[in-house]
C-alpha cells in the first residue's frame, strides 16, 4: 500500500491533501453557520477566497522544481477548481448561476495560492510559511465567527408617455410579462419577473412579485400614496439556491412624478444587504441583476400604461 501511495503523482498527492483540508474547512464552516444563524458572508468569503488560497498553497507542496512550471501549476489549479465545484454543488447546494459568478474569484485565489506555495516551498522559508498560514487561518476563523453584511440601494427611472392616473394601477399590480428576455443571465436560466399581484390596495396589503418557476417574493405595502408612491417591505424570500445566504432583499419602491406634459417619470428602487465578500465584486453582479429586474417590470408597466 505504501509503495502504491509513493508511486502516486506528486500532483495527485497535493490535490488530495489540499482538498481534504478544504472539505474539513467547509464542514467546520457549515457547522458554525448552523449554530449561529447570524453569521453572514460565510459561503463565499471564507470558502471561496481564503480556503482556495490555502488549497493552492498546499496543492504544490509535493511538486519538484521541474514540476513548478506555469503549465503544471495551471493543471493543478484546474484539478482543484473541479473538486471545489463538485463540492459546492453536491454539498453546499449552490446554484449554477452563483457558481458562474464566483468562479473567476475561485480561480484567481487558487492561482494566487499556487504561486504563493511555489515561493514558500522553494527553500527554507519556515518563518514565511508560518506567517502566511497563521494569517490566513486567523482571517478564516474571524470571518466564520463574524456577522457581515453591506447595505446597497439601486434605482432606475423610465419616462412613461401617460399621466400618473394611467400608470398607477399598473404599478400596484400587473399581468403576466410576455416580453422576451433582454438580459443574458435570464437567457441562461436566471428566473425573470413575470407578474405582480396584490391582495388589498392599501397600507398593510399583501403583494407578490412573481418570477419564473413558481418563485415569488412576499411583500407588504408600507406606503400607499395613489399616483405618487408605492413602497413595500420584503417579508419572505424564496428558498432558491441562487439567493439563500447571499443576498437579503429588504424593500422595494415605485415613485411616480407628474412631468406636467402628459408624461410620468417612473422610478424603481430596491434596497438589499449583501452577505458575500468581497462585497464590491458581488455587487457588480447584484446591481446588474437588480437593474434588469427593474427595467423588465418598468418597461411592462410602460407598455400597459401607454395602450
Amino acid at each position: 500500500m505504501k509503495e502504491k501511495w509513493n508511486a502516486l503523482s506528486n500532483y495527485w498527492k497535493g490535490t488530495i491533501y489540499a482538498n481534504f483540508f478544504g472539505i474539513c474547512a467547509s464542514v467546520l464552516s457549515l457547522w458554525i453557520a448552523k449554530k449561529n444563524s447570524d453569521v453572514a458572508g460565510l459561503m463565499v468569503f471564507s470558502l471561496f477566497t481564503v480556503v482556495p488560497v490555502l488549497i493552492g498553497v498546499l496543492s504544490v507542496k509535493y511538486l519538484t522544481n521541474e514540476e513548478s512550471s506555469t503549465r503544471f501549476l495551471f493543471r493543478q489549479v484546474l484539478r482543484n477548481f473541479v473538486v471545489i465545484l463538485i463540492w459546492a454543488v453536491a454539498v453546499l447546494k449552490e446554484g449554477y448561476i452563483c457558481l458562474l459568478i464566483v468562479s473567476p474569484l475561485i480561480i484567481a485565489f487558487l492561482l494566487l495560492g499556487a504561486g504563493l506555495g511555489v515561493y514558500l516551498y522553494s527553500g527554507k522559508n519556515n518563518k514565511a510559511r508560518l506567517s502566511v498560514f497563521g494569517t490566513l487561518l486567523l482571517i478564516y476563523v474571524f470571518d466564520i465567527l463574524s456577522a457581515n453584511s453591506v447595505a446597497y440601494e439601486v434605482s432606475d427611472t423610465l419616462i412613461v408617455n401617460a399621466p400618473p392616473s394611467k400608470v398607477w394601477p399598473n404599478v400596484v399590480a400587473f399581468d403576466e410579462v410576455e416580453a422576451p428576455s433582454e438580459y443574458w443571465l435570464f437567457d441562461i436560466g436566471l428566473p425573470k419577473v413575470v407578474a405582480a399581484t396584490v391582495t388589498e390596495r392599501k397600507v398593510g396589503g399583501g403583494r407578490k412579485c412573481v418570477f419564473e418557476n413558481g418563485i415569488s417574493f412576499d411583500e407588504k405595502i408600507v406606503v400607499y400614496e395613489p399616483e405618487k408612491n408605492l413602497t413595500f417591505d420584503i417579508v419572505k424570500m424564496p428558498q432558491d439556491p441562487e439567493i439563500i445566504g447571499h443576498i437579503n432583499l429588504k424593500r422595494g419602491q415605485f415613485k411616480l412624478k407628474d412631468n406636467g406634459n402628459g408624461t410620468t417619470t417612473l422610478e424603481g428602487v430596491s434596497w438589499y444587504d449583501l452577505k458575500v465578500f468581497p462585497a464590491w465584486y458581488y455587487n457588480i453582479w447584484a446591481e446588474s441583476i437588480t437593474r434588469n429586474v427593474h427595467m423588465r417590470a418598468m418597461k411592462h408597466i410602460k407598455k400597459l400604461s401607454e395602450r
